[in-house]
């Protein structure tokens, strides 16, 4: 199953940024028959993800923004380090807040692991699929915003999630980004999302960014906060030394 996502995380890549491909090309790149790419490209038309052309497809509307589950397979193990790592950050009682996205899902898993938090902890999250796995978790109690969902996050977003928002307070944030640059600050890619996590941020005590070094150095559309709002940065050990400096410079930066 891992490797199918791979495989359809790397066709919707290859599609979107050149917006036109041809199976052979796909095939060959892929290192995978044109039979499969064949199979692939008309499961993920299916979805609405792309559209097919008699010889290979086309970007489809989402493209450029691709569904979570189409993310989960990308810097795995990193992921899961970075997860382990913050998931101990937590202590017992704590109010914590999870925004959506791939290396947030993965804490959330590592929380629900956890059975050293006698009295359990307050979890706070717009993410619908966390809230989904954590449902189920007695020592977990589980508050979710309201809002409107997106599809491609599962992220509520828009004024029902910031009138709940506005009234709670929140120990520890660990906020997942799309983007962080150590002099820019926090970004993520629908301003909706942005919006939420800016006051989610807004409402945290302390503030722990939990990223893939993919994503460090770079800049989204939207701003959700600057470096100074950030109190920690959790990545991992790909980080290029010169990023690590710079995010060094501006805030405690944890390497897995």
């Amino acid at each position: 199953m891992t490797r199918k996502y791979e495989r359809h995380s790397g066709l919707l890549r290859i599609v979107a940024e050149r917006g036109q491909v041809e199976v052979a090309e796909l095939a060959a790149e892929l290192a995978v028959s044109t039979a499969t790419v064949r199979r692939d490209l008309d499961q993920l038309a299916d979805q609405q993800l792309l559209t097919r052309t008699r010889g290979g497809a086309v970007a489809g509307d989402v493209a450029y923004d691709l569904p979570l589950r189409y993310k989960m397979a990308r810097q795995a193990p990193e992921k899961s380090r970075i997860a382990r790592a913050v998931a101990a950050l937590v202590e017992p009682g704590w109010v914590v807040g999870l925004n959506g996205g791939t290396t947030t899902t993965e804490i959330a898993r590592a929380l629900a692991a956890r059975g050293d938090l006698p009295g359990g902890i307050t979890l706070v999250t717009n993410a619908l699929n966390i809230a989904h796995e954590l449902a189920v978790r007695h020592h977990i109690k589980l508050v979710v915003t309201g809002g409107v969902a997106r599809s491609q996050s599962f992220e509520l977003t828009g004024p029902l999630a910031t009138r709940v928002l506005g009234e709670i307070a929140i120990d520890l944030l660990i906020l997942g980004v799309d983007a962080l640059d150590p002099r820019a600050g926090a970004f993520a890619n629908h301003e909706g999302e942005a919006s939420i996590n800016r006051l989610m941020v807004d409402r945290s005590s302390r503030v722990v960014a939990a990223a893939d070094s993919s994503k460090l150095g770079r800049r989204a559309f939207a701003e959700i906060c600057p470096i100074t709002a950030i109190d920690t940065v959790v990545t991992d050990s790909a980080l290029p030394a010169t990023l690590a400096t710079a995010f060094s410079a501006a805030t405690t930066v944890h390497i897995v």
